[in-house]
């Protein structure tokens, strides 16, 4: 990381990490099924009239609060459910990400995110694997809720090629804020900073396990099925910045 990127991310940075092999599934869903979700002072987004549900894994990397490194909590695996929205802010669009559940391995990370950002974190014991066999990218991750395990598995060949303006893996990765709904109704808006990923497409995705104990019965229907779309993303430097209130 550059002495300039260091600065930064100690002056207005609270999270900086590498975020590697994102795993993307992606469910197309009809705009009125996620309008419970959406934060106030944001609207749903979309890609060519097309609304989006994502689960998505990813190993979280070299992980530092303010800047510092906390023992044992610094590389692990997560598992999101999200989907995206817009707020306009002057002449500026603002794209973004809501979470709908989170799972990592360590309750202190969950309790965090939980208290300072009112994420619905949850922590559970995870697994990941990730192996390249004959030109084959294999990447699962998985994690375990009671004695059942549960796991969403991409296989991609090839190499990473950059990202094509106007795709959807365009639209999907580059939402560089997040939104979160907060206990007294207002909304918290905070940026996450990463270059353009590449990415692979993926030859075979799938999801399977206990999901509707996780996302409750209506979105267990959604993720139930095979995803519209799947690609895995290279991943890079992330910085996640302080947030703020909305209604502030």
């Amino acid at each position: 990381m550059s002495e300039s990127i260091q600065g930064r991310v100690r002056d207005t940075a609270f999270l900086s990490a590498e975020w590697k092999h994102l795993a993307m599934l992606n469910y197309e869903v009809e705009a009125a099924f996620l309008s419970k979700f959406v934060p106030r002072r944001t609207e749903l987004d979309c890609w060519n009239g097309r609304v989006f549900l994502s689960l998505v894994g990813f190993r979280f990397l070299k992980t530092r609060v303010r800047g510092i490194a906390i023992p044992f909590h610094s590389n692990f695996d997560e598992v999101n459910l999200r989907f995206y929205v817009r707020r306009q802010h002057g002449s500026e669009v603002r794209r973004g990400v809501v979470f709908i559940r989170e799972i990592v391995p360590r309750g202190a990370i969950a309790m965090v995110a939980r208290v300072l950002y009112n994420e619905n974190y949850i922590a559970l014991r995870m697994a990941h694997e990730i192996k390249s066999n004959g030109g084959i990218l294999d990447v699962s991750y998985c994690w375990r809720r009671a004695d059942r395990w549960s796991m969403m598995r991409l296989e991609a060949t090839g190499v990473p090629q950059a990202l094509r303006e106007g795709s959807e893996e365009q639209f999907i990765t580059e939402h560089h804020w997040g939104y979160t709904a907060q206990r007294d109704g207002s909304t918290l808006e905070y940026r996450v900073e990463h270059p353009s990923w590449r990415v692979w497409k993926a030859r075979r995705a799938e999801f399977s396990g206990d999901v509707e104990a996780l996302y409750g019965r209506e979105l267990a229907q959604v993720l139930q099925r095979p995803p519209d779309s799947a690609f895995l993303a290279e991943g890079s430097e992330v910085q996640v910045m302080r947030g703020r209130r909305l209604d502030e």
